[in-house]
């Protein structure tokens, strides 16, 4: 597994444990201490050091997605028909926000982003969920044929 599966895995976990304590307008008020302080002890969990570049590129997506919190729940919301943002998986609601982070603000091809999200979703969600993340990337990529 690469640094950047690894890195989105840790941001995924990062910004799941995250949603258990806080709701995503409390998320934006976050100080960088407070996010690498999660940030740490879930990389510390899997043995990954703070001057690694695993959590290097971990702690520069979560620090750049925060800000954006509410453009990217919007476009889950957006895209997510018959669905309220609140009712979908944390764990699902993680992954597509890392996602919709590197589609929409990223230069990361957008046939990578999705192939990273529904194999982190193979590994940490239910077997509904990739479908699921997929076809809300598929309706933001614009692309329904990567």
């Amino acid at each position: 597994m690469g640094i950047r599966r690894k890195g989105r895995e840790i941001a995924v976990q990062t910004l799941y444990a995250l949603n258990y304590q806080i709701n995503a307008q409390e998320l934006k008020d976050l100080q960088t201490e407070q996010i690498k302080a999660y940030l740490i002890d879930i990389a510390g969990d899997k043995e990954i050091g703070v001057d690694d570049k695993i959590f290097s590129f971990a702690e520069s997506l979560l620090y750049n997605l925060i800000p954006k919190i509410d453009q990217i729940d919007e476009q889950i919301m957006n895209h997510s028909t018959n669905w309220n943002i609140n009712r979908i998986a944390n764990i699902d609601k993680s992954i597509l926000r890392i996602a919709i982070y590197e589609l929409l603000f990223t230069e990361t091809a957008p046939p990578i982003i999705m192939n990273e999200a529904i194999e982190i979703a193979k590994k940490y969600c239910s077997e509904s969920s990739g479908k699921f993340i997929n076809g809300i990337l598929n309706a933001i990529s614009g692309a329904d044929n990567v």
